[in-house]
């Protein structure tokens, strides 16, 4: 399983390698909603910085759905989609390996835009094990959150819009829980940051599980 995995997560990849989308357009995308917040705020340094974790989980969240939606949509084109479900390839296998080019491209995001929120924002955080730990845990959750609802809406005509309809709802709690993590690094609480840490870790897990489990029926249903 963990190999034909492997295999899938290449090949999205090495898709998004050669189309350079997420370089030259995604990336881009999240540093642009940073500076759009900087010069929204940019009057109340004190209220920029005090808003920095709320600022960057939005943008995450809103770079994330993208990269899922782009994950699907090369599916759909040509019958790929078809071809997946009938190369037999276990299910379980195609959304872990979906689900974690997902997670790399998220990654990838992530560091962009915590260079960014250093440099426009002026960030300092001082408790970096609990920012390393909380991007990780909830790019988890948005990955697996995201591969399995973006193949339960790839089968309809208006998945480009009814995909952030049904994500981003089930993702409150990754926002919630991400944003006040990163408050306690910012703080220097970070005692109070663990805790929001195993929530997301939770709630990772939740999504890993459902979605090996029901990746193949929605994929057939799409």
């Amino acid at each position: 399983m963990f190999r034909d995995a492997t295999l899938v997560a290449s090949k999205d990849l090495r898709i998004e390698w050669r189309s350079r989308v997420g370089i030259n357009q995604i990336a881009p995308f999240a540093v642009l909603i940073l500076v759009l917040f900087a010069f929204a705020l940019d009057p109340d340094k004190g209220l920029l910085t005090k808003a920095t974790p709320g600022l960057y989980w939005v943008a995450v969240l809103l770079c994330g759905l993208l990269a899922v939606q782009r994950s699907f949509a090369v599916e759909a084109s040509d019958g790929a989609t078809d071809a997946l479900r009938l190369s037999g390839i276990e299910p379980s296998a195609l959304f872990l390996g979906k689900a974690a080019a997902v997670l790399l491209q998220i990654l990838v995001l992530d560091v962009v835009l915590l260079v960014g929120v250093t440099i426009l924002y002026g960030t300092t955080f001082t408790g970096w094990v609990l920012v390393v730990g909380t991007v990780v845990s909830a790019s988890v959750g948005i990955a697996a959150a995201g591969t399995l609802y973006g193949v339960l809406a790839a089968g309809l005509r208006v998945r480009e819009t009814l995909l952030p309809l049904l994500l981003l709802p089930v993702l409150a709690p990754v926002l919630i829980g991400s944003t006040r993590a990163f408050e306690a690094a910012l703080a220097g609480t970070t005692s109070e940051g663990w805790l929001w840490f195993g929530l997301l870790s939770v709630f990772a897990l939740i999504y890993v599980a459902a979605g090996a489990a029901l990746f193949g029926p929605l994929l057939e249903e799409a």
